[in-house]
């Protein structure tokens, strides 16, 4: 495969010399990169890694942006386990003024597509557990990658339009919302300098390709993972009653759980918690030692979270003491895979409106809606310190997206193995968007 990618890197680099004229419409040069940009997307969909394992696609990501001029280091992160990381940080500087920071992300899921289409990927690998498993760029991130190495390649060539630091960021490990930290870990700012401004863009489909969506305030929930041990005491399946079934407990454990958010938080503060795995037993008639628990935590507010764990822990040891689980067999709730709400800075979201709608057009800017699903890119504004905005990129076929809200069936969201982009107005829109949000900004 590194040969194939080799081979990309030289066929597909752009020149730097950029046909894109230094004056003119940024839409139509937009426009006019999108067979090379197709190209870029089909080629990184079909070639999905997963987080953590983004090496093939970092090195094809750095090299198309030295192509361009970008100073570029890959390699930057470090994970909370000492593992370096595939990080990417591409710097093109033009005189004083404004330092920029322009973020994608380059992971991608275990998901097996089903999409047929004609460049559907077909990559599987290994996961840490030994099993076999495909890999499908189902979040769109091959998507933000294209349009970003588009307005990149537009930055470039209009240099002579802005002032300042561009710093291109290829993040890893978004999908476990790790790479921020590792790339932040690895001391980012203090070798590649502070930004002031942070940019970035998701893919939605419930906007309709060919426009963006932008909110201020809270855009994507915080996200925490909880794992949930549920000790009991293993025996016969025929003789219940000498031990203590982990089974049972956790089953009830579930059920209760769901009351927590219902219930014990206030229904003003918008909270999500899913269980999403549950693993136990080895055999039908074996009762257990223990049963492991994945939920997913989803809020706006941290003080909210930590009342929703302690109240996730508070739960599980209330149900096995009354199960009559020994002291020394309580349950044990661990956290990890934590990243803050994605919260848009008030006063650039309204300073970025007025170029968007002047490249895109009025109708093509719509209003955002925030969501539950969560992103690790608010970590790069340092808690809010630095302002930060993302925007949605309009990924829904305009006509199906229409038919859908009115026949009250939802597309294929991300993450679906049926999730399709509709890519060809979308490119170009996100090229426009990244470029004019930039420009504004380093004018």
């Amino acid at each position: 495969m590194r040969t194939f990618v080799a081979a990309l890197m030289l066929s597909a680099a752009w020149p730097l010399c950029a046909q894109t004229p230094a004056a003119g419409s940024l839409a139509a040069s937009a426009q006019a990169q999108l067979p090379a940009l197709t190209e870029t997307y089909k080629y990184l969909h079909s070639h999905p890694e997963l987080s953590r394992h983004e090496e093939n696609t970092a090195a094809w990501f750095a090299a198309q942006l030295r192509s361009l001029g970008y100073t570029v280091t890959d390699h930057v992160g470090r994970y909370a386990d000492g593992a370096t990381a595939f990080g990417v940080v591409a710097v093109l500087q033009n005189g004083t003024g404004p330092r920029v920071l322009l973020r994608t992300e380059l992971d991608a899921l275990p998901v097996e597509e089903k999409t047929g289409l004609s460049f559907a990927s077909t990559v599987k690998t290994t996961n840490a557990q030994g099993q076999s498993i495909s890999v499908m760029h189902a979040c769109g991130h091959d998507l933000h990658m294209t349009s970003l190495l588009g307005a990149a390649h537009e930055l470039a060539a209009r240099k002579s339009q802005w002032h300042g630091t561009v710093m291109v960021i290829g993040q890893p490990a978004e999908e476990m919302v790790q790479g921020a930290q590792a790339m932040l870990a690895d001391h980012l700012y203090e070798r590649f300098g502070r930004p002031d401004f942070v940019l970035s863009e998701h893919d939605s489909n419930d906007v309709p390709a060919g426009s963006v969506a932008l909110k201020d305030g809270p855009l994507l929930a915080g996200v925490t993972s909880l794992n949930v041990k549920i000790r009991g005491i293993g025996g016969h399946g025929s003789a219940p009653q000498a031990g203590k079934d982990p089974i049972v407990l956790a089953a009830e454990f579930v059920l209760v759980a769901q009351t927590i958010v219902s219930r014990q938080i206030d229904p003003q503060q918008p909270a999500v918690l899913t269980v999403g795995t549950i693993h136990g037993g080895t055999k039908n008639n074996i009762i257990p030692d223990e049963v492991t628990l994945g939920l997913t935590l989803r809020t706006y507010s941290s003080a909210v979270q930590d009342q929703i764990v302690a109240a996730v822990r508070r739960t599980a040891n209330g149900l096995a003491e009354s199960y009559g689980i020994p002291a020394d067999r309580m349950p044990i709730v661990t956290t990890d895979e934590g990243s803050p709400a994605t919260v848009n800075d008030s006063a650039l979201a309204e300073r970025l409106r007025a170029p968007l709608i002047s490249a895109l057009g009025k109708d093509h800017v719509l209003d955002a809606t925030a969501v539950m699903a969560s992103e690790d890119v608010g970590r790069f504004t340092l808690d809010g310190k630095i302002p930060g905005v993302m925007i949605w990129l309009g990924a829904a076929n305009p006509a199906r997206l229409a038919e859908s809200r009115t026949s009250g069936v939802p597309l294929p969201s991300p993450h679906s193995p049926l999730y399709a982009p509709d890519y060809e107005p979308a490119i170009p829109t996100g090229v426009t968007a990244m470029t004019s949000m930039a420009l504004s900004l380093l004018h």
